[in-house]
């Protein structure tokens, strides 16, 4: 538990642990990180759930509600579905992402990989993941695990960050750098 809790912290890290040791004492550890990969996804693609996840003025109920109908439709697992059931009843699914990447870093950790963080303009093709998979290994020295997320405010690039080193190759960024060099001329 010790090692754990140095990979997660706060409320999302508390969260995951309770439902990573659930989902080891039902051999279900692999199938609850397809089924939350899936809502990441959709909590990705879709502005409504993630304003749904974050409005304070939403009632309880019908937070409860929306994610219910939503994980039968995506029909995830029990565990999953109970999970963020709980998470609605607690008023803690504004922080359901930062949940799903605390469960995913201590399945890398049980699996002896390690979790990047990858940014990008639009959603990344699988060949485009393995190719990113196949250089931060070779990097790292170890099997990646990628959490993707879209920026579109990138207008181009990567941002990965691994671990407590992070590489910022998108366009905003390298645009903000000309225009404080430029400042630095006029």
């Amino acid at each position: 538990m010790a090692q754990e809790s140095s990979l997660v912290s706060g409320i999302a890290g508390r969260y995951a642990t309770a439902l990573f040791d659930l989902a080891q004492e039902q051999g279900a550890l692999d199938r609850v990180a397809d089924d939350l990969r899936r809502l990441q996804a959709m909590i990705g693609e879709s502005g409504d759930l993630r304003r749904l996840l974050r409005s304070p003025v939403i009632s309880r109920d019908d937070q409860s509600k929306a994610m219910a109908a939503l994980l039968a439709r995506a029909a995830v697992s029990d565990l999953v579905a109970r999970f963020v059931g709980l998470c609605a009843a607690n008023r803690r699914l504004f922080a359901l992402s930062d949940m799903i990447l605390s469960y995913r870093r201590l399945l890398s950790a049980h699996r002896g990989e390690v979790v990047a963080e990858v940014t990008a303009v639009a959603r990344l093709s699988d060949a485009q993941v393995a190719e990113i998979k196949r250089a931060l290994k070779a990097a790292v020295g170890q099997d990646v695990e990628l959490a993707t997320k879209v920026d579109a405010a990138l207008l181009g690039g990567l941002v990965v960050k691994v671990g407590s080193r992070m590489v910022d190759s998108s366009i905003r960024t390298k645009l903000a750098k000309l225009e404080l060099a430029l400042k630095g001329v006029g």
